[in-house]
């Protein structure tokens, strides 16, 4: 983290937001705010961390990334 002000420190969270907005919640209508919070829920944990490529990562996916440092330290 860099000084206060420093653009690059909120970054990866106005990304995650960006993404999060175009491909999941624009694109659906909610009943109750439980369902939206179900719905985000479900969307991060079941698309965002687990099959969806990040190019910060080399293309892999979050999970797919991490069982990939695991065996590098083994």
């Amino acid at each position: 983290m860099g000084r206060t002000g420093v653009c690059w420190d909120n970054a990866p969270a106005e990304s995650f937001w960006s993404v999060f907005k175009n491909e999941y919640y624009h694109r659906h209508v909610f009943a109750t705010i439980e369902d939206a919070r179900r719905g985000s829920y479900t969307w991060i944990d079941g698309w965002y961390n687990a099959r969806r490529r990040h190019s910060a990562l080399g293309y892999l996916s979050p999970l797919e990334y991490e069982r990939h440092q695991l065996a590098l330290a083994a």
